[in-house]
């Protein structure tokens, strides 16, 4: 494991063939975040964990890097998630100084532990809320180019990373563009549910198992993660400025409707206008997250690999 950090010359626990299906466990906080209540017990590889690494840049630890056989610069990484399950049950949220969207109003250190009750899939807010529960893996992500050096897992950006899309829940795809050999997959920062746009800092961190399927796609590249899911399909953008994400994730929806469907770009313009969704991902990350949704039952008999890499494209 890695905590806070995404590098190409990590050396692969694991190295999988295209198509092969990995389960992955990931466990989320330091020790200032750990519950001390006794009927919320600590997982002992978490406890493992902090013993025997230490932070560095970013406070998600992350499972992986795992490679993926054939994987080279150009290509693209499908993840399709499988399942997600609770392993523990507790999380915690908590606001940070400086940090999160409203770092005037909220200046303190705030943490609340909440239990999970995954029999009921519910969590239990110590103000007296009961929040629905939707696993889902905050970080997922390939390692970035070799010329970035070392990267903090913080800031979301082309080779995924801390992208903290709620709707990538069982049975969505995640694409992501490959960057060095191998791809180098890692996934971390597991959250039992999160709003959209993730306001004070966190979502509900907890730990997670999750299963995945790796397929590679040789010679498609990406510029930027996309995304299917049961009804959308999604395009995302990142950057500091929110506007300038929102754009860029409704360009690159615009391209990819014409890649795979005959329309021009005006009609998928007004088509966007119409019925895409612009979503705030997260604004609490650096670079601020915006994904564009387009419900899939408009662009009928489109399969997934098309809608990512145009018309034509089969899955390999």
């Amino acid at each position: 494991m890695d905590w806070g950090y995404l590098d190409a010359s990590l050396r692969p626990v694991a190295t999988v063939r295209s198509g092969d299906s990995v389960t992955v466990s990931t466990i989320s906080g330091s020790r200032a975040e750990l519950p001390t209540r006794s009927d919320l017990p600590v997982l002992d590889r978490h406890r493992a964990v902090l013993d025997a690494v230490s932070p560095e840049m970013g406070p998600h630890i992350l499972t992986g890097p795992i490679a993926v056989e054939g994987a080279q610069p150009g290509d693209s990484l499908e993840v399709r998630i499988e399942d997600i399950a609770l392993i523990q049950r507790w999380g915690y949220n908590y606001t940070k100084p400086l940090l999160g969207a409203l770092p005037e109003r909220f200046p303190d250190r705030q943490l609340y532990h909440i239990d999970l009750d995954p029999e009921t899939e519910t969590g239990h807010c110590p103000w007296g809320t009961r929040l629905p529960l939707r696993p889902f893996f905050g970080v997922m992500a390939v390692a970035p180019d070799a010329a970035y050096g070392r990267v903090s897992t913080i800031q979301p950006r082309e080779y995924g990373g801390n992208i903290d899309n709620r709707d990538l829940v069982p049975g969505s795809r995640l694409f992501l563009p490959v960057f060095t050999e191998g791809a180098l997959f890692s996934v971390g920062d597991g959250h039992a549910c999160q709003g959209d746009g993730e306001v004070n800092l966190t979502a509900l961190e907890t730990a997670l198992e999750g299963r995945m399927t790796l397929i590679l796609h040789k010679h498609r590249s990406l510029a930027l993660p996309r995304a299917t899911t049961a009804d959308d399909f999604i395009t995302m953008a990142f950057c500091p400025d929110l506007d300038v994400a929102a754009t860029k994730a409704l360009d690159t929806m615009i391209d990819a409707i014409v890649a795979c469907h005959p329309i021009t770009p005006n009609e998928a313009y007004a088509l966007c206008s119409l019925a895409c969704n612009l979503r705030i991902t997260q604004i609490v990350d650096g670079n601020k997250g915006v994904h564009a949704a387009l419900p899939r039952h408009l662009l009928p008999g489109v399969s997934d690999t098309e809608f990512v890499f145009g018309s034509g494209a089969t899955a390999p």
